[in-house]
C-alpha cells in the first residue's frame, strides 16, 4: 500500500528574489542597506534582513516620496522576506503596491513590471492558488518577450516559472517543453557552462524524477552538478543543492549506499558555507533523516528530524509551512514505530499551521489530512479516518485537477480503507480510477503503477479472482524489475 508522506527536497527554481537596484534618487544609504539585506538574506538571517529592508523603505520614502520606483523595489524586497518566512498575508499587499507604483511610474510594459508580476505569481503559486498565478506568469512572460526579445535570459526565467506551475499541477506535458525552451535560451545566451544552465538542467531533471523517468533525470542532475562545481567551486551552496537532488534520486530508487554520502557532503557544504542554523542545513538534516527513516534506522533519524525542526522554528518562526513539513515527518517516524500518542499531536499541529498559513484548500493541507487519516487507519479507527481521506481527496481534485498523481494517491488510500474493512464494492472502482490516473500521468512502467496493480491484485484474491490477480501481480513484478 502506498501512502503519501511529505519530505522536503531542496529543488532550486529560478525566481526573482531580493535584487539590487541602482540608487537613482533614494540615496547611497538606501543602496548600502539593500546590499546588507541581500547579504543577510543569503545567510538565512531573515528577521535581521527584514529590519534592514524596513529601514531601507523608510529612507526611500523620505528621500523620493511614496511613488518612486526605488520605493517599489523596497516594497518588493520586504514582500520577498515575508514570503520566505511564510507570512503570505503581509507579502501580498506589498507586492501589489510595488506593482502599482511601477506600472504608474514606468509604464505597463516595462521589464520591472514583469518582475513584479512574476513575484506576485510566485506568491500565489506557493499558496497553491494556481488560477491566480497562471495569468500573472503569462502576462510577465509577454512583457519580457516584447521588451527584451524572445531569447533574453529573463524570458527563460519566466518560462521556467510557468513550467514549475504546470509541474505542480501534474500537467507534465505542458511543463516539459517550457523547461526545454528555457534551457535552450540560457545555453544560447549564457553558454553551456553557466550556473543558470545548471539550474535549468536541475529543474528538467526534477520533472523527469517526478515522473519516475530516472534514466533521463540522472544525467541531467550530474551535468548540473558538474557545471556548478566548475563554475562556483566544490564548496558552494548550489553544489550542495545538486548533491542533495542527486541523492534524492538514488534515495527514491532505493540505492541508499549511493544516496547517503551525497546527502552528507551536501550537509557539510551547507554547514560550512551558510552556518549551522541556516534553513538549507535543516533541509539537508531532514533529507538525511528521511534516508535513515526509510531504512528503519529510527535511532539515527529522530535526532536529525528534531534538529531540523529546531532550526526551522528559530529561522522561520513556529507557524511556517516548512515547520509544518518537519512536524509531519517527525510524526510519521513515530507512527511507523507505533508511538501513536507522540505522532497524533504533531500531525495535528502540522495541519493547523498549514490551514492557517496556506488556507484550508491548499494541497499541503490535503497531505496533512491524508497523513492523519493514515494514523487513524493504522489504529483501526476507521470512522475517524474516512472523512479525512475524503476531505483530502476533495481538496486535491479542486486544487490540482481530477487527473493529478496526488489525486490518484488519495483514491488509492481511500480504497485501501474500504479494502481493509472488506467493503470491496467501494474499494475496487477507486483502486481502478487511481491506476488509470497514474498510468496516464506517470506512464505504464512507473513504480506507483506497480503498487496500484498489487493493491488491485490483493483485492482480487480477497474476492476469489486468483487468475486475474496473478496477471496483475506479474505485470507489477515486471515493472519493479525494470532498471531505472
Amino acid at each position: 500500500m502506498k501512502y503519501i508522506r511529505l519530505a522536503i527536497l531542496a529543488l532550486t527554481f529560478l525566481s526573482t528574489g531580493i535584487s539590487l537596484a541602482h540608487a537613482q534618487g533614494a540615496g547611497i544609504e538606501w543602496e548600502i542597506l539593500n546590499q546588507e539585506a541581500v547579504k543577510l538574506h543569503r545567510e538565512g538571517k531573515y528577521g535581521s534582513a527584514t529590519l534592514v529592508v524596513q529601514k531601507a523603505l523608510q529612507v526611500a520614502e523620505q528621500n523620493v516620496g511614496s511613488n518612486h520606483p526605488d520605493v517599489a523595489a523596497s516594497l518588493n524586497n520586504l514582500a520577498v522576506l515575508y514570503e520566505t518566512q511564510g507570512d503570505y498575508a503581509k507579502a501580498e499587499p506589498l507586492y501589489k503596491r510595488s506593482l502599482a507604483i511601477q506600472e504608474k511610474a514606468l509604464g505597463s510594459d516595462h521589464p520591472n513590471v514583469a518582475t513584479s508580476l512574476n513575484n506576485l505569481a510566485l506568491l500565489y503559486d506557493t499558496q497553491g492558488d494556481y488560477a491566480k498565478a497562471e495569468p500573472l506568469y503569462k502576462h510577465s512572460l509577454a512583457i519580457q518577450e516584447k521588451a527584451l526579445g524572445s531569447d533574453h535570459p529573463d524570458v527563460a526565467r519566466s518560462l521556467n516559472n510557468l513550467a514549475g506551475l504546470y509541474k505542480a499541477q501534474g500537467d507534465y506535458a505542458k511543463a516539459e517543453p517550457l523547461y526545454k525552451h528555457s534551457l535552450a535560451i540560457w545555453e544560447k545566451a549564457l553558454g553551456s557552462d553557466h550556473p543558470d544552465v545548471a539550474t535549468s538542467l536541475n529543474n528538467l531533471a526534477g520533472l523527469y524524477d517526478t515522473q519516475g523517468d530516472y534514466a533521463k533525470a540522472e544525467p541531467l542532475y550530474k551535468r548540473s552538478l558538474a557545471i556548478r562545481e566548475k563554475a562556483l567551486g566544490s564548496d558552494h551552496p548550489d553544489v550542495a543543492t545538486s548533491l542533495n537532488n542527486l541523492a534524492g534520486l538514488y534515495d527514491t530508487q532505493g540505492d541508499y549506499a549511493k544516496a547517503e554520502p551525497l546527502y552528507k557532503r551536501s550537509l557539510a557544504i551547507r554547514e560550512k558555507a551558510l552556518g549551522s542554523d541556516h534553513p538549507d542545513v535543516a533541509t539537508s538534516l531532514n533529507n538525511l533523516a528521511g534516508l535513515y527513516d526509510t531504512q528503519g534506522d529510527y535511532a539515527k533519524a529522530e535526532p536529525l528530524y528534531k534538529r531540523s525542526l529546531a532550526i526551522w522554528e528559530k529561522a522561520l518562526g513556529s507557524d511556517h509551512p516548512d515547520v509544518a513539513a518537519s512536524l509531519n515527518n517527525l510524526a510519521a517516524l513515530y507512527r511507523t514505530q507505533g508511538d501513536y500518542a507522540k505522532a497524533e499531536p504533531l500531525f495535528k499541529r502540522s495541519l493547523a499551521i498549514r490551514e492557517k498559513t496556506l488556507g484550508s484548500d491548499h494541497p499541503d493541507v490535503a497531505a496533512s489530512l491524508n497523513n492523519l487519516a493514515v494514523l487513524y487507519k493504522t489504529q483501526g479507527d476507521y470512522a475517524k479516518a474516512e472523512p479525512l481521506y475524503k476531505r483530502s481527496l476533495a481538496i486535491r481534485e479542486k486544487a490540482l485537477g481530477s487527473d493529478h498523481p496526488d489525486v490518484a494517491a488519495s483514491l488509492n488510500n481511500l480504497a485501501a480503507l474500504y479494502d481493509t474493512q472488506g467493503d470491496y464494492a467501494k474499494a475496487e472502482p477507486l483502486y481502478k480510477r487511481s491506476l488509470a490516473i497514474w498510468e496516464k500521468t506517470l506512464g505504464s512502467d512507473h513504480p506507483d503503477v506497480a503498487i496500484s496493480l498489487e493493491n488491485i491484485a490483493s483485492l482480487y484474491r480477497s474476492t476469489m479472482r486468483g487468475t486475474e490477480a496473478a496477471a496483475l501481480e506479474q505485470r507489477a513484478a515486471n515493472i519493479l524489475a525494470i532498471k531505472r
